[in-house]
């Protein structure tokens, strides 16, 4: 008989406050540069415009910036048995930059993993057929903890065609491999194919209609479509 007992309350709060999402996505390069910030917000966008009850959350805390491209703007979480993220042109959105005020985040080893358990514990989902994770960049503490804490969740990896995207993305793999964490597939971005390089996508920041209707969002949906979402 195979038993296995969660034994870390953390985590179980953590579980309590996803219980109703039914499928999480962690949106992750492993390098900073690679557009997963970008990628994250347009496929949060592009989930909610098919109808999908959609989540965003930012857990990069030294380099949050969803708030930018989605265009925040005065919103603040409710406090209702914890906070209730606002809604962004259809999008249920969390992010440490709610708390920052346009400050850096001056944290480093365990203050990191503490303010991610944080977000975690405190911010009510309640119902959502997909949460989006923007993942923290590298393949250290922060994403490790993140995992570790939310083991269900499907890793979908972006590169960029360069050597050294490709090179940190097979080494990433290879360990989520090892951690038994499910792989949703592979998005290549700035490329020649799959998800172009789009100048105009950066004029669309802070506009979420604006953003759907660019060329990124359009290559975006049709390489979603391939992995199944």
């Amino acid at each position: 008989m195979d038993i296995k007992l969660n034994l870390d309350p953390k985590i179980s709060a953590v579980q309590g406050r996803l219980a109703g999402v039914k499928r999480i996505i962690a949106v992750s390069g492993f390098k900073g540069g690679v557009g997963k910030s970008s990628v994250a917000c347009v496929l949060a966008l592009l989930l909610a415009e098919r109808g999908k009850k959609t989540g965003l959350m930012d857990l990069d805390f030294n380099g949050a910036c969803d708030d930018i491209i989605l265009g925040l703007g005065a919103r603040f979480p409710q406090e209702i048995e914890g906070l209730e993220p606002p809604v962004i042109n259809g999008v249920k959105f969390m992010t440490p930059a709610f708390f920052a005020r346009n400050k850096a985040v001056n944290l480093r080893g365990e203050e990191i993993t503490s303010a991610i358990l944080e977000l975690l514990t405190v911010t009510r989902w309640q119902q959502l057929d997909y949460l989006i994770l923007d993942m923290p960049p590298g393949f250290g503490d922060a994403a490790l903890d993140i995992i570790r804490f939310i083991p269900q969740c499907e890793v979908l990896l972006v590169r960029t065609p360069g050597a050294l995207s490709q090179n940190i993305i097979a080494k990433a793999e290879a360990a989520l491999r090892d951690l038994c964490v499910k792989i949703l597939g592979e998005l290549q971005n700035m490329a020649r194919a799959a998800v172009r390089y789009d100048d105009s996508l950066e004029v669309a920041y802070g506009k979420p209609r604006e953003l759907l209707k660019t060329q990124f969002a359009e290559d975006l949906e049709r390489e979603i479509k391939k992995l199944g979402l």
